[in-house]
């Protein structure tokens, strides 16, 4: 009886020892707390890649042409698929996740290629603004 109790006290504070070295390692590769200011953390990496995405999908102006609108669309949503695969690349732990992140970079980085490449070769003009002039 008493050895289950000691093994069990050792396993339990192993796995706080291991929980706290854990956290002091991703707040020390992601600057968590430096000189006791906030830091952003990998949820905020997260949040930042997200809302950036939106500001810029939501600057697109229609142009009335569907194909550009789908590629000037779709090109910040791919930047934002990369800046959260390197997040998981800096954060995450799971070595499937960590890989699909690395695929992610790669083929998103390709199709920005493409899309790009697209838009120069039909060397379509910038839409035109909906706002007034003033």
């Amino acid at each position: 009886m008493m050895n289950r109790r000691i093994i069990t006290e050792i396993l339990v504070g192993a796995t706080i020892v291991s929980s706290i070295a854990v956290s002091s390692a991703v707040n020390a590769i992601t600057g968590a707390r430096v000189g006791g200011q906030a830091k952003p953390t990998c949820g905020d990496w997260f949040r930042q890649a997200m809302d950036d995405m939106h500001r810029q999908m939501h600057a697109v102006k229609p142009s009335g042409n569907v194909d550009e609108d789908f590629v000037r669309l779709m090109l910040p949503h791919h930047q934002a698929a990369i800046e959260m695969a390197k997040v998981e690349l800096l954060c995450g732990n799971d070595g499937v996740n960590r890989r699909l992140a690395q695929e992610i970079i790669v083929d998103q980085q390709s199709e920005i290629d493409l899309m790009r490449l697209w838009l120069s070769k039909h060397e379509l003009p910038k839409p035109v603004s909906s706002r007034p002039a003033k």
